[in-house]
Formats: C-alpha cells, structure tokens, sequence
C-alpha cells in the first residue's frame, strides 16, 4: 500500500479484472456490479448464458467492460476456459468471486446419492476447479472470495445436508488455500458466510420461513445485496489486504445467537 493512499482509495479497483460465477442472477449480479462501481472490468460466468447479458448491462452502465462466459463450475474444463477467456480478453485475473451455488431440502434419509454429488459438484468442486484456474495466472496482491454460508456455521431449521456440507467445506478449502498461497504466491483467500439474503435460492423456501427465523437475526431483518457487494469490494481490495484465510459472517448477527 502506498503511504500516500487515503482510506476511501484503498477501496478501488481501477484497473483490477474480476471473475465471478453465478453472475446471471442474485446475488452474482450485485457483486459483480459492486466490484464495477469499484472500477474493476468484469468476466462473468454462468450456466444460463442467454441472461448474462442484464449483468454485463449492469457492469458498462458503471463505465466497465464485460465479458460474458457460459459456464458449469462443475466441470474443471469449463472453469480453464472461463479463466482462459478472460485472460484473452484483459490480460490479467486479479479477483475471483466464487458464488455459483445450488442447493436442496430433502430429508437426510430419503436424499438420492445423485442429489447429494450435485451439489457437492458445484458448491464445494466448482470452487476448487474455479480456484485453481485462477490460482495459475493470478499475481501477487490477488484475492479470491469464496462465498460459504451461514449454513456452514449453524442450522436453520431446513433439511439442507447436501448444502451445509458443501459450505462447510468450503470454509476449511479457503483455509488451506490461504496457506498454501498467501504467502507463496501472494494471493489472499477469505470467504463470507452470508445469512439471509433474498436470491433466486431462497425463494425456493416453504412459505413463511424467512419471517420465522427473523428472532433469530438481532439486526431484525434480511440483509440489502448491497451490504454483501460491499463486503467483497473491501476483501477485493488493498482495504482487506492483510485480510486472509478468513471466513466473515455477513448475518445481522444469526450465528451469535
């Protein structure tokens, strides 16, 4: 960092190139227009390809360039291309934003094997393949940002094994990472375990859920996806730069209670 750098410029990202997965809906698409409010030009991967395009619009509307990838983070393939692409295209990876997620609610006893693998695959795998893409071309002063869960912390009242497995072991790989690369490789690894914010995930849930777990959140509401952008922007940045292997919990205060 530069002695000369106030607070407000450690935040910035001109000039940065940023990756992030899952960006064709929720919160994918507030990170990635976060990190282009910041100044950092975007190469955005998803597997619904056709809608990526309301993202990129989002990202030049910033004043940031776009490139838009279909891509399946379950496939280590798909990941190289994505990371090769974007190199093509900018010249350089500087952040990673792993967000690409599903997940399921089925009951411990009756979860297929298929249904449990599938989530692993993209959850806990993509992020792995994502990561090591990103990892060979990334140089020092580089971030990656993992996002984990609440549900990897704590329960929520929701059969969701498959998912809280996958966030929980998501939490110890940004770990090791962040060993194996901080200090080699000067790549910095966190992850954020956000609570609950409204996404394409959560409207999947039984009707009234979300309003039965807000006694649980002494912030006494959801979260803004503006709150959890913001929150990569400063891990993304030199704001967050002796900042590593930390998992943040962006939950109005859920896994203290």
């Amino acid at each position: 960092m530069s002695v000369t750098q106030t607070v407000p410029d450690m935040f910035r990202l001109d000039g940065k190139v940023a990756v992030v997965t899952g960006a064709s809906s929720g919160l994918g698409v507030a990170f990635a227009q976060g990190l282009a409010e910041a100044g950092a030009d975007l190469a955005l991967g998803a597997r619904r390809a056709d809608r990526l395009a309301d993202t990129a619009a989002l990202v030049e509307g910033a004043g940031r360039r776009a490139l838009t990838v279909a891509t399946d983070v379950a496939d280590p393939d798909s990941c190289t291309n994505l990371v090769a692409l974007a190199m093509e295209e900018f010249g350089r990876v500087d952040i990673l934003v792993n967000n690409a997620g599903i997940g399921t609610a089925a009951p411990a006893t009756r979860e297929r094997p298929d249904e449990f693998r599938a989530v692993i695959d993209v959850n806990l795998n993509g992020c792995y393949w994502m990561a090591q893409a990103c990892g060979r071309v990334m140089q020092p002063g580089s971030s990656i940002i993992n996002i984990s869960s609440v549900l990897g912390l704590t329960t929520a009242g929701l059969p969701q094994a498959a998912y809280a497995a996958s966030k929980a072991g998501l939490i110890g790989l940004t770990r090791d990472l962040a060993q194996q690369w901080t200090g080699r490789k000067g790549i910095r690894v966190n992850a954020i375990a956000p609570g609950f914010f409204v996404s394409e995930m959560t409207d999947q849930y039984p009707e009234g859920y979300l309003d039965s777990q807000m006694p649980r959140i002494p912030a006494g509401r959801k979260g803004d996806p503006a709150e959890l952008a913001a929150t990569v922007v400063f891990l993304a940045s030199a704001a967050g730069g002796y900042v590593t292997g930390q998992t943040l919990a962006v939950d109005g205060g859920m896994t203290i209670t």
